[in-house]
């Protein structure tokens, strides 16, 4: 295989995109194992006290990662953000505005490889959330696992993540002030593998957790299509049946984090490395689907608001898709 190099008089501002992108993926491949083996080594130092203290401190603030987080302004207003954002570039696109005196589901499609949309448009203010939507608090879902590892939890709710078990949904969407923003991943961990350029299926049809938490509380569904999300990385081949993909689903099972093989670009060469493509992101955030409360909903009323957010979901792509250089004859495919 040919190696293309990146060339040497490359602007600064790029760099620094680069190195932007390049400590965030660290952050979401290795910053939790890092974090993890440091408090190990904590624990057999002479600093040993410290780790028991930090241990009472977990045992304290458990709930916090189910009950809105920690987030923190200085952290997501970090100028490396920018950076982040401009390397793609990455864009936030509203249709309509929100009521800020309403709480909100917003069902982020695709998942793509590491949710970089996700990440940047509503754990950071790179793409001025704020400034889009006055008066609206973004809190992206992430799995539980990730906020039992030390040090790790505490960095990661200060963007505004927060776990995603049932409590913590039913904790932001109860908020009686309104404002709150609950950002899901519908398609989660199964759906990154099938991340690729030009995939457009989405794993949706029996996914109704999301629509019931929102009918309980009288939630506003928004859907959300992440323009670009699937462009970023290059994927092995794994078809449904595949021995390899046999190995991904039964991992996640078993784990509950998918284990996509996935390739993008390096740092000083383009060909191969674990730095997503410089793809543009264009994150539509498209009309909110009102919800009447229903304390008990039916099999009934959960399956028909289910198929009022495809349509809904479905509107958001095909009224976008000539904008981002979709093909008029390319369709979004839910299983």
């Amino acid at each position: 295989m040919k190696i293309q190099f990146a060339p040497l008089n490359i602007p600064l501002q790029r760099r620094l995109q680069t190195a932007a992108v390049l400590q965030w993926v660290f952050s979401f491949l290795a910053l939790a194992q890092c974090c993890l083996a440091g408090y190990v080594l904590l624990c057999v130092s002479d600093w040993w006290v410290l780790a028991a203290l930090y241990a009472g401190w977990l045992y304290l603030d458990r709930d916090t990662p189910t009950s809105g987080g920690r987030r923190s302004e200085w952290l997501r207003n970090w100028s490396v953000w920018k950076h982040f954002r401009d390397y793609f570039p990455l864009n936030l696109i509203k249709m309509v505005d929100l009521d800020p005196g309403s709480n909100y589901i917003f069902g982020f499609h695709p998942h793509g490889v590491l949710v970089a949309g996700g990440f940047g448009n509503f754990c950071t203010e790179a793409s001025g959330f704020s400034l889009l939507f006055p008066g609206l608090t973004p809190y992206l879902l992430m799995l539980p696992f990730w906020f039992r590892v030390p040090f790790f939890r505490d960095y990661i709710m200060c963007g505004g993540l927060v776990s995603s078990e049932k409590a913590s949904l039913s904790y932001l969407l109860s908020g009686p002030r309104g404002g709150n923003v609950a950002v899901v991943a519908i398609g989660g961990a199964p759906e990154a593998l099938d991340a690729r350029p030009g995939a457009l299926t989405l794993q949706i049809l029996h996914r109704k957790g999301f629509i019931k938490l929102a009918l309980k509380h009288g939630a506003q569904l928004v859907p959300v299509f992440s323009f670009g999300e699937n462009e970023l990385f290059d994927q092995m081949t794994n078809p449904t049946g595949s021995p390899l993909r046999w190995l991904q689903d039964h991992l996640q099972r078993l784990m509950g984090v998918a284990l996509p093989l996935f390739t993008g670009r390096g740092v000083f060469q383009y060909s191969f490395g674990l730095l997503p493509y410089r793809q543009p992101i264009h994150t539509v955030v498209g009309r909110p689907i009102p919800v009447v409360q229903t304390p008990s909903p039916t099999k009934d009323d959960i399956d028909g608001l289910h198929s009022l957010y495809l349509e809904g979901l479905t509107a958001v792509f095909e009224d976008n898709k000539d904008n981002y250089g979709i093909a008029p004859d390319k369709h979004l495919h839910f299983i």
